[in-house]
């Protein structure tokens, strides 16, 4: 927050707790790659900081694409270089305009191996702070991609209790609560998609199917599926 008067900056999030951590907010400039390597090397000097990058629209992170093959992706495997940066990637094929369509998620997953990375959709408020405070905590430290839809910053389907903050811990599927014996299909979704089915069964209610999030697409949490 600025006063336009003095011109004074006041950051709420930095003056929670006397004994927090430091929060540090810096607009950087208009140049993806150089932004994302400066951090990518911040976070290789101070393992202990969580750093987080956030495109303006998901898609920008292609300017960055040199950085994320050779370092976010492979510096683990090549120099046994651990690094936690966060990618926040807002995107959605919303009507935004051609090149804001799209974070390129499948572009991520193809970078994927040997639990080099973690990516997550989640779907609700808790669960994207729970995953941001994994992430703070992860060991051995890996990056993060957040694909983050557009729409759910704002959705009131994505808003979360004061409960679901202070309680809990990030879940890599959410399990439908409405599932029972007569349940015969199982949907498997992420993102926006999981909120669209949801909504659209709540006007045809189907016991026969049930919905379920994967909020973490890699590592693939096959295990919780098979069990479901």
């Amino acid at each position: 927050l600025v006063d336009q008067s003095t011109g004074a900056e006041w950051v709420p999030l930095a003056h929670l707790d006397p004994h927090q951590a430091p929060f540090m907010l810096y607009d950087s400039m208009l140049s993806e790659y150089a932004a994302l390597g400066f951090e990518y090397g911040y976070t290789i000097g101070r393992p202990d900081a969580l750093v987080a990058w956030e495109a303006q629209f998901g898609d920008f992170a292609n300017c960055a694409q040199v950085v994320i093959d050779q370092f976010l992706a492979a510096a683990d495997e090549k120099w046994d270089q651990k690094s936690r940066l966060t990618l926040l990637l807002p995107h959605g094929l919303e009507g935004q305009g051609p090149e804001h369509s799209s974070a390129r998620l499948e572009r991520f997953l193809q970078l994927c191996a040997r639990n080099n990375m973690r990516v997550a959709v989640p779907t609700s408020a808790a669960q994207y702070f729970h995953l941001l405070r994994s992430q703070a905590y992860l060991e051995p430290a890996a990056p993060l991609v957040v694909m983050t839809p557009k729409s759910l910053l704002r959705a009131a389907v994505a808003e979360s209790p004061a409960s679901a903050f202070t309680a809990g811990a990030f879940q890599r599927t959410i399990t439908d609560p409405e599932a029972g014996p007569a349940t015969r299909r199982l949907l498997l979704c992420s993102g926006k998609v999981a909120h669209d089915l949801l909504a659209w069964r709540a006007k045809h209610p189907s016991p026969a199917s049930a919905v379920v999030r994967v909020e973490q697409l890699y590592p693939f949490p096959a295990d919780e599926i098979a069990a479901l």
